[in-house]
């Protein structure tokens, strides 16, 4: 069973005046198959600070980040990363972007395809396989870039703020879509949103950062995504009164941070 342990997570950056900024101070984090964690804060928290570290794009200044004992020191195909820009290739059609990353490990034409395929159809895009990226909306490329990360089959799924671009409906549409790919796939989920409601529908742990330095002050154990997976119907879980007034705790707790600034 894979465990990704971040222990003791510090990061130092040195800034241009010549003074060290404390991006991330003392961060723990255990994260099992079938955890889904959301870290949510203030701008200037360290929440992207913290994905770039556990991608293997940052290193740290000081604690470790291990995957099974083994230590992070780059990116790896056990890690899929999803930003909020989707990062997919305009020339390749959609199907040829989700396999691109086994294209460029050598693995054979019909097995990649069938791969990528089976990826599309968990993120509802299979009948667009063949159609250019820049001829599919905003949402549907969002998606691939969701099962281009899925395609490599990685024990952890990495989202920094995937969703944020996107209309109110298509955002409530892919949230309850990720939450049927977190379902089927008991894979560890780490997502980064700005949304406290995005947070405590998908998370089964929410972590509450503050910032200047980004710490975990706050952790919540959540199941209103399994909520979800029972009733299908995410407008009554998001309008639960445990839903609405576990927000309310959550947007005071940010408002009140020290060091959180209201413009």
């Amino acid at each position: 069973m894979s465990i990704l342990e971040v222990k003791n997570l510090s990061v130092n950056y040195a800034g241009s005046n010549g003074k060290n900024t404390l991006a991330l101070s003392n961060v723990d984090l255990i994260m099992q198959p079938g955890d889904f964690v959301v870290a949510l804060g203030a701008s200037g928290c360290g929440k992207t600070t913290l994905l770039s570290c556990i991608a293997g794009f940052m290193q740290p200044s000081e604690g470790s980040i291990s995957i099974d004992g083994k230590l992070v020191h780059g990116p790896g195909a056990e890690r899929g990363v999803v930003f909020q820009k989707h990062a997919l290739m305009p020339w390749l059609s959609v199907v040829e972007n989700v396999e691109f990353s086994l294209r460029m490990r050598g693995m054979g034409k019909a097995e990649r395809r069938a791969i990528a395929m089976d990826k599309l159809k968990l993120v509802e895009l299979e009948k667009y396989a063949d159609s250019p990226i820049y001829q599919i909306s905003g949402g549907m490329q969002q998606r691939a870039g969701v099962a281009r990360a899925l395609a490599s089959d990685p024990a952890v799924m990495l989202m920094d703020e995937p969703l944020g671009a996107l209309d109110a409906l298509t955002r409530a549409h892919i949230q309850d879509l990720i939450v049927d790919l977190w379902w089927q796939t008991q894979k560890m989920f780490f997502f980064i949103t700005h949304s406290v409601e995005e947070a405590l529908f998908l998370a089964t742990e929410l972590i509450v950062m503050t910032p200047s330095p980004g710490r975990i002050a706050h952790r919540f154990k959540l199941d209103f995504s399994k909520q979800f997976v029972e009733c299908r119907d995410s407008r009554a879980v998001k309008s639960s009164a445990a839903f609405i007034e576990m927000r309310e705790t959550v947007l005071s707790l940010i408002h009140d941070a020290p060091g959180t600034h209201h413009g």
